[in-house]
């Protein structure tokens, strides 16, 4: 770091030499008697520094007028200012990447002639600007005032130093005054250029006098507004002041921010167009004053944007229009189901309420039957219907109680409930709502949903239906729910208590082909790319499909196997083995493979100890084979097939009835000396339970023992007592189907049963016999046949 002579220290008032060395700036921030730092980069400064060094150490500073369009642009005298500065290097450092830092001394102002050279560096042609000054009493007053005035501009200021009222009071001569007021107020590079032109040191000042009356303005306004903003203002919410500051500023420029375009005012504009009840109301726009007072940066501005987000998205009083013409609703809803006429009758019969009662609520049906019998198919279908739109939430392994009310605004990532959420995407507020799977909903630590559902489902409750996120009340009293279920027993007592249910057994033999003559067979040639024209199944081929390979209450098992053939046919077609397939029954067996249901109940019932008896699943009905033995012993009890208490209890009762009425059933008294009885449920692998397999156990057991087979067409069902007596079971219907789908044409039930009978089909019923018994003894009378010979 080469240092500079003392002399070019103290040189003062030096006449300057014809030329200078320019450094071009594109504003003037030296003034003459001011020492400031300067950087300089690249090759042409060094080259222009090293000569300055080495000469007289004077260089000159003068402002752009106007700036080079690239960098290493073309330079004119043109583009420059006429006045600039001349300065003094003191000192100069070279850093590590090369850069030059100079501390210059300004000398004093020069006017610009000609460039003598441009390259390595502008030299251009100078002659000393000296200031006129005249020392009167209006400069003195001028000089006076504007000391005054900078004292104000010091007390205002937050960035001057209390230090620099002193130095304005130390500088004497009234040029040198100006020059230094200029560095520290806010001034523009033009204003900097005119003040640095003015020779004349009145007017200069007069200049300045100007600018430092503005600057306390500015300063005076900006300590006003600082004492608006910071009333009532939290002082760690930076970006809040900031926005505060912003209006206050416009207000005090009487300029108005447009807020018609603003988010506020977009929400203020959507919730206006909507209905909400007085609570929504009062919420929104207690809502809608805090989101105008925060800025978007904050956390909590985006989860009130949210929340009325939802509030403006939900139906509040938007309703579609019933169809209420029962003749149409009729004609739809036999166009999407076969069958099931105890729903459709339920459907019409609501639609006909409607029509004469329009303010009636919305009823609370629930479907409740095995797999594919078409319960979530029916909401769609009523809907339809209706005319309403449908929208159906799946609970099954819903076990948040948050799931149905939502999740209150102080958690992170909050919604509503399903419920709120579906009537946003239905876009009405009495949609067609199914609850899909309401038997599958579990609880949990985290709560019940079933009991949040019992606001939902309550027609004395639902008007005013309160999601934790929402926070306010909505109707649901117009919304039509239509809940599902394969199994009534798991559905809360209090919930099942809300609900109008509607079973929906299965179908018979018959009505399965019609459903896919219908509905099924069509349905799955179009997925496959299939037409009626080359492809085709007969009614012998479904039947043998239903009877053979599909023993189920529903449709899904079966159209699955439809599906099957149509790939066969879409194979045989698209490697053009055929142009058209027809299915007919022998080729079924090379399109499924073998049979996987075989009617065995014949062969099953056809030796003494075997009976026949029908369950009810979540599936359906069933049927069951009870099998008895005796082998050698001491009057044991073997019960086997994964039975539960209450089957286990009623084989018991059936080998104590039979061992007290061994006269009555011409039973050899003394069978369980020498003997011990084996009662086993074929399909170990399944878990049985219930009562009404009591009168199968017994029948068994009598067969067995009396050596008489059970009647191989003959099925049963029905609870038994010590006395004898047979009690009603449940299921009635679907063990009906059960048994006609297996083939049974006999079937015995409870005498208290017999009412059921009115909910089977009039074609099951007209095909097959029933017989109703009170005793035991008009069981096995019914049942058995003549004994077998020992031979």
């Amino acid at each position: 770091m080469p240092e500079l002579d003392e002399q070019s220290r103290e040189r003062r008032g030096t006449a300057l030499p014809a030329t200078l060395p320019i450094v071009p700036v594109t504003q003037v921030n030296l003034f003459p008697r001011m020492v400031i730092p300067v950087v300089l980069e690249g090759k042409k400064h060094r080259e222009l520094v090293d000569e300055v060094v080495n000469t007289n150490k004077l260089v000159g500073f003068l402002a752009y007028k106007e700036e080079p369009a690239t960098p290493d642009g073309p330079e004119t005298r043109d583009m420059f200012h006429k006045t600039g500065v001349a300065a003094q290097v003191l000192r100069m450092i070279t850093s590590e990447n090369g850069d030059l830092s100079l501390v210059i001394q300004g000398l004093t102002r020069f006017h610009t002639g000609d460039f003598v050279s441009l390259e390595p560096f502008i030299k251009a042609r100078v002659e000393m600007a000296p200031e006129t000054h005249v020392d009167d009493v209006e400069t003195k007053a001028l000089m006076s005032n504007l000391r005054s005035e900078l004292r104000k501009v010091v007390k205002l200021s937050p960035n001057l130093p209390e230090e620099m009222e002193s130095l304005i009071t130390s500088v004497p001569e009234p040029g040198a005054l100006c020059d230094m007021v200029s560095t520290i107020l806010s001034m523009s590079p033009e204003e900097r250029q005119g003040v640095l032109a003015a020779l004349d040191v009145k007017e200069r000042l007069h200049m300045i006098r100007e600018f430092v009356n503005r600057e306390i303005q500015v300063l005076e306004l900006g300590s006003k507004l600082q004492n608006q903003v910071k009333e009532g203002l939290d002082k760690t919410q930076r970006e809040y002041y900031l926005r505060q500051q912003l209006k206050a500023i416009q207000k005090e420029l009487g300029e108005e921010a447009d807020e018609t375009q603003s988010e506020v005012e977009e929400f203020r504009r959507r919730l206006d167009e909507k209905k909400l009840t007085e609570q929504a109301r009062q919420e929104a726009d207690r809502e809608l004053k805090r989101l105008a007072n925060m800025h978007p940066s904050s956390s909590e501005y985006h989860v009130i944007t949210t929340y009325l987000d939802w509030l403006a998205s939900l139906p509040w009083e938007e309703y579609s229009e019933d169809q209420l013409d029962i003749k149409n609703a009729r004609a739809i809803l036999e166009a999407d189901h076969h069958g099931l006429e105890k729903v459709k009758k339920r459907i019409l019969e609501y639609l006909a309420v409607r029509k004469l009662n329009p303010d009636m609520k919305g009823p609370i049906l629930c479907l409740a039957g095995p797999p594919g019998v078409g319960k979530t198919s029916l909401g769609r279908s009523i809907a339809r219907a209706m005319g309403r739109e449908f929208v159906r939430i799946s609970l099954g392994g819903v076990r948040d109680e948050a799931e149905i009310r939502g999740h209150r605004r102080t958690y992170v990532g909050a919604l509503p409930g399903r419920i709120i959420q579906s009537l946003r995407r239905a876009g009405t507020a009495n949609p067609v709502f199914m609850l899909d799977e309401v038997d599958k909903v579990g609880a949990d630590f985290r709560g019940d949903p079933t009991s949040a559902l019992l606001e939902v489902l309550d027609p004395e409750q639902n008007f005013s239906f309160s999601d934790h996120y929402l926070d306010v009340t909505f109707d649901l009293s117009k919304v039509m729910f239509i809940a599902t279920a394969n199994v009534l027993d798991t559905i809360p007592a209090p919930l099942r208590d809300r609900m109008e249910i509607l079973h929906l057994p299965g179908y018979t033999a018959n009505e399965k082909l019609k459903i896919a003559k219908r509905y099924l067979v069509p349905r799955q040639r179009k997925e496959h790319g299939l037409t009626g024209s080359d492809f085709s199944i007969t009614d012998a081929a479904v039947t043998k499909v239903i009877e053979r390979y599909t023993r189920e209450a529903g449709v899904r098992n079966l159209e699955r196997e439809i599906g099957s053939i149509c790939r066969y046919a879409a194979r045989t077609i698209a490697e053009g083995e055929a142009e058209r397939v027809s299915v007919g029954v022998k080729k079924i067996n090379a399109v499924l493979g073998p049979e996987k249901i075989t009617p065995d109940t014949a062969l099953r019932t056809s030796v003494p100890g075997v009976a026949t008896g029908l369950a009810w699943t979540p599936t359906g009905g069933d049927i069951l084979f009870i099998e008895a033995s005796a082998m050698p012993g001491k009057g044991g009890l073997v019960l086997t097939g994964q039975l539960g208490d209450v089957m286990k209890e009623s084989a018991l009762a059936a080998v104590s009835y039979v061992r007290a009425n061994a006269d009555l059933l011409k039973v050899d008294p003394d069978f369980h000396k020498e003997n011990d009885l084996h009662i086993h449920v074929p399909a170990g692998a399944i878990p049985k339970d219930g009562p009404s397999a009591g009168v199968t156990m017994l029948t068994a057991l009598v067969s067995l023992l009396t050596n008489r087979s059970v009647d191989p067409e003959m099925a049963m069902t029905g609870e038994i007592t010590l006395r004898g007596m047979v009690l009603p079971v449940g299921g009635i219907k679907e063990k009906i189907l059960a048994a006609h789908r297996a083939g049974i044409k006999k079937v015995i039930l409870p005498k208290q049963n017999e009412r059921d009978l009115a909910d089977v089909p009039k074609a099951v019923k007209n095909s097959m016999e029933f017989y109703f018994a009170e005793r035991m003894d008009q069981v096995v009378k019914r049942a058995l046949v003549k004994p077998k010979s020992n031979k």
